[in-house]
């Protein structure tokens, strides 16, 4: 039964990631006509519709954020807008391969931060893999050569920013109701945009 619910996540991640470069494809081609920002709120919009239909006929949206985790959604809401306005114009300015390479670095910056903020421990082998990893992304970017697109940094600051975003969200007490705290979010960022 394991062994059947983790080849039906394998392929629910392989879609998801599928349906994200299929979105930078589009973000790239819409991005010779139309505006970053107008983008912004369009995606946003859009996404905000789509998300609280959906989670309307799941399981109805709760908008009761408890007081303690309401500045924490607030904080959430700013980073993911940072991120989308960072990794949208890195994505517009460069290959689609080296963002989404630059993006990889992620799971990296959050073990460092779930480290640096809540204490989480990182053995020397966690520990040498990250450095191997940030080794990776220095490749990648290669900085100091004549080959080298500063928006290589505004994808290592998108990077940062959706760490900052996964902080908080592992941050929320258990009441907070995860779906509804993504229709913010969506709505935060199509008003920003």
């Amino acid at each position: 039964m394991t062994g059947n619910a983790n080849l039906t996540g394998a392929v629910y991640m392989m879609l998801s990631m599928a349906a994200f470069t299929v979105n930078d494809v589009f973000v790239k081609l819409a991005a010779e006509t139309v505006p970053l920002y107008q983008m912004i709120f369009l995606r946003g919009l859009l996404t905000t519709a789509m998300l609280a239909l959906t989670v309307q006929m799941i399981s109805g949206l709760r908008f009761h954020i408890p007081r303690g985790d309401r500045k924490v959604v607030i904080l959430r809401t700013i980073f993911e807008m940072a991120t989308v306005v960072t990794f949208l114009t890195a994505l517009i300015n460069m290959p689609i391969a080296n963002a989404t390479a630059i993006l990889a670095a992620l799971p990296l910056f959050v073990t460092l931060g779930a480290w640096w903020f809540f204490g989480q421990p990182i053995g020397w082998r966690r520990m040498l893999a990250i450095a191997i990893g940030f080794g990776g992304v220095l490749l990648i970017v290669q900085p100091g050569t004549d080959g080298f697109n500063a928006y290589a940094l505004v994808a290592l600051v998108a990077v940062l920013m959706i760490t900052g975003r996964d902080l908080c969200t592992r941050s929320f007490s258990p009441e907070v109701p995860t779906m509804t705290v993504a229709v913010i979010t969506a709505a935060g960022v199509a008003g920003f945009g």
